[in-house]
């Protein structure tokens, strides 16, 4: 019985032991995500001019944001955009690890090179490329030698915007799967080129496989990005033309700080917090049933 108390004992101050270490962890959990998801659902009941005192209305916001067609745009936007970018810099980061995996020195240069974008400051960048996008004296019309209206025509702002992200993250792609590149067991490679899995077949059937799970994270954080993509597009459109660059992150911050409705634009992150999940979830079953799908042809074989 005495053994058994102690037993007891010892487990509970194991497991408080354990809360105490994760009480940091918990403690910015609560802080910097519970609170502010509370905050945001409390003020998409109420609405606020940023200076006059908070009022009650209910779901007023809500239907508001419901028959608000611009929002239903930039949620168009956004999603053609994710289009533009997810795919593009998936291939492109993908292409870029198979020579940053090397090792060496001449890896390790390379894998900073190509980070350096993804660590600079989007507004910054944003400067530089519409500089480099300006259609007087601009470096890419002045490569091309012609004038092309790269960020005010309404067919190719929001391409352009794609490409700078694209390049802005295409080495923070290729760092991921440089990682996942590594984490194959030589052994595995090595029979499958005993096999003859050399060139795109060594690709196709060994790599791409058990990459599986970065090509899941790569595209799960690609859509993130782009559905929160602000400093980019306001350095080098602000939403225009004519609302072709106006992507949800955009119409937020307008909706809150310019037009003073803090309460309109919590609906709205709510509402594109829905749209983000429901892709999430799409790619987390697809790449679940794919899994299971080769695992039973495997099994099978």
């Amino acid at each position: 019985m005495d053994r058994t108390v102690r037993r007891g004992s010892a487990r509970r101050r194991r497991a408080a032991v354990g809360y105490v270490l994760l009480l940091p962890s918990l403690i910015g959990v609560g802080c910097f995500l519970l609170v502010p998801i509370a905050v945001v659902l409390w003020l998409s009941l109420h609405s606020w001019n940023l200076l006059g005192p908070i009022r009650f209305t209910g779901w007023d916001n809500w239907g508001s944001v419901r028959s608000d067609r611009q929002f239903g745009h930039s949620i168009l936007m956004t999603l053609a955009l994710t289009a533009l970018v997810v795919p593009v810099q998936t291939v492109l980061g993908f292409a870029v690890a198979a020579p940053l995996a090397r090792r060496g020195r001449g890896g390790t240069v390379l894998r900073v090179v190509y980070a350096l974008p993804w660590m600079c400051a989007p507004v910054a960048v944003g400067v530089v490329w519409q500089w480099i996008f300006a259609p007087t004296g601009g470096a890419l019309d002045a490569l091309l030698g012609r004038r092309v209206e790269w960020l005010s025509s309404p067919t190719l702002a929001l391409p352009a915007v794609a490409a700078v992200i694209v390049w802005m993250n295409i080495g923070y792609v290729a760092l991921f799967f440089v990682a996942g590149i590594r984490a194959i067991p030589g052994e595995i490679l090595d029979a499958g080129a005993l096999d003859g899995a050399v060139g795109w077949r060594r690709i196709r059937w060994l790599i791409l496989p058990l990459l599986r799970p970065t090509m899941f994270f790569v595209l799960v954080t690609g859509v993130l990005t782009v559905f929160q993509t602000f400093d980019a597009v306001y350095a080098l459109t602000r939403g225009g033309p004519d609302h072709h660059t106006d992507v949800v992150a955009m119409r937020m911050y307008s909706e809150a700080f310019e037009a003073a409705h803090p309460g309109r634009a919590a609906v709205m992150a709510v509402v594109v917090f829905a749209v983000v999940f429901v892709i999430t979830l799409a790619q987390h079953r697809y790449f679940r049933d794919r899994t299971e799908r080769e695992e039973a042809e495997r099994y099978e074989y």
